[in-house]
């Protein structure tokens, strides 16, 4: 009996019990802006080079249906370190969006409330050491920061949704989250990947959450003169319009062009960059030796900018872009490898979305979750099953930069339905016949759109939804 107890405590102190392996290291690669079709993985055509993403799917899961919990950037960061959709906060925009067009914005909470617990305050419950790198964009003064959110470090992660200061994307960076300044000239994902490889490595004894968070692919174009210059060469020889013109949207004021050919130099340029920083912490943790006991997640905050902003890339065949309730907004690259769990060069559609990485994470390293999220835990998906959900969920009652209509959608199975707020008007899509959304069934399938729309409606009680406001004497839509 003594000896048996003095077994149990041995296997519990190095981690081991029952036979289950300790709790896994979370790695989390978070790319601004970047589109479902801007890595190989995804899209054998693209004009991108991604060898360590397309190398990362190769040894995990692809989902070909992840999504994004919001089509622009702080939502979607709120869902991933909430587990809840931003509606529910309403922190519905990016921080601080307000514009206002033919109807007045739904009110907007611009910071992620201190009263939230954050994916890496549920990991240090479990003794995790917790880093941070790159964008937070999640409020505006040092109490909403990383530091003061569940992170014990923080490289660049504060108020601004871009690299504005200093030289950008080259230092000197004049952020005032990254307090030892760079050689002049050291590229910004170069640079966060050093300081997330250097954290693995410290750290490589103990369970811990990396999130890097890039400011890349996310505006101002800017990319190394090098691999500008590749990708100069590359786009010389191809043939093709590069721009197209976008459905007129109600109500018709002007015609928008819509890139449909990735051609971009100094776009596809930010992307390898960020391709190149994604290789060197995933070959970091295999210097460390934890890289069989490493939960990686690669995705995006919202689709690729193809619509405003200088159009760098096309999302084809999706429809739209960022800032879009269409496939091109919210379709995101969603990769997970989860050594014995996820099988090398496996697939799924189950559909996911960004409310599941708190779930996911938490259930991995045996938090209790105790209060309210919105996501499940994918390990369901991850062993290659299904997933027990009926309903995935949007909502944007605002105008952002890319010309989107403010709207809604559900998706349920194979359908999408989409719902504009101004005038109520809604289209229903069958994703697997018509992944570009252009052929509506609304008119079609009358009983589905009621259906699906009366469930729609029904969530957005369910989390408070706010909708447009009148505007000079002029009433919107409303539920």
């Amino acid at each position: 009996m003594k000896t048996r107890i003095i077994a149990s405590l041995l296997l519990a102190a190095t981690g081991f019990v029952h036979g289950k392996a300790k709790v896994p290291n979370v790695v989390v690669f978070l790319v601004d802006d970047l589109g479902y079709m801007d890595v190989g993985a995804n899209n054998p055509d693209c004009f991108y080079d991604t060898p360590n993403i397309d190398a990362l799917a190769r040894s995990g899961m692809r989902f070909t249906d992840g999504y994004a919990a919001n089509p622009v950037c702080s939502p979607t960061r709120y869902s991933l370190m909430t587990g809840k959709y931003p509606t529910r906060a309403r922190a519905t925009n990016y921080f601080s969006g307000k514009r206002a067009e033919t109807f007045n914005p739904a009110p907007l909470n611009d910071n992620m409330p201190l009263d939230e617990t954050t994916l890496a305050q549920a990991l240090k419950t479990k003794g995790y050491a917790t880093f941070f790198a790159g964008k937070w964009h999640l409020g505006e003064s040092e109490e909403y920061y990383p530091q003061n959110r569940g992170f014990d470090v923080n490289i660049g992660g504060y108020s601004r949704g871009g690299p504005y200061s200093g030289n950008k994307y080259f230092a000197p960076f004049k952020n005032p989250e990254i307090k030892e300044e760079s050689p002049e000239g050291e590229h910004l994902p170069a640079r966060l990947a050093r300081e997330t490889a250097t954290f693995i490595e410290a750290n490589k004894a103990r369970p811990f959450l990396a999130y890097l968070s890039f400011y890349s692919v996310h505006t101002p174009l800017q990319g190394r003169p090098d691999l500008v210059e590749k990708y100069k060469k590359k786009a010389a020889g191809m043939a093709g319009d590069e721009f197209g013109v976008e459905e007129q949207i109600w109500p018709v004021e002007k015609e928008r062009k819509v890139r449909v050919l990735q051609k971009h130099a100094v776009y596809a340029a930010m992307v390898e960059a960020m391709d190149e920083a994604v290789g060197q912490v995933l070959r970091q943790l295999e210097t460390s030796g934890v890289a069989e006991n490493t939960l990686v997640v690669f995705t995006s905050d919202n689709g690729g900018l193809a619509t405003s902003e200088g159009l760098p890339t096309s999302n084809l065949p999706l429809r739209g872009g960022k800032g879009w309730v269409y496939e091109g907004g919210i379709r995101e690259p969603w990769i997970v490898r989860y050594p014995g769990v996820t099988k090398a060069g496996s697939e799924s559609a189950q559909p996911i979305c960004s409310i599941d990485l708190f779930p996911t994470v938490a259930a991995a390293a045996g938090v209790r979750i105790d209060h309210v999220v919105d996501g499940i835990d994918l390990l369901p998906a991850l062993k290659g099953g299904t997933l027990d959900r009926q309903s995935l969920y949007w909502h944007y009652p605002h105008y952002g930069n890319q010309g989107n209509f403010p709207g809604g959608a559900i998706r349920e199975g194979d359908y999408k339905l989409v719902e504009r707020y101004e005038d109520g008007q809604v289209h229903l899509y069958n994703l697997k016949k018509d992944i570009g959304e252009q052929d509506d069934l609304a008119a079609r399938q009358p009983e589905r759109v009621e259906q699906m729309r009366k469930r729609l409606h029904a969530w957005y009680k369910t989390v408070d939804a706010q909708f447009l406001r009148e505007k000079d004497g002029k009433t919107p839509w409303h539920p």
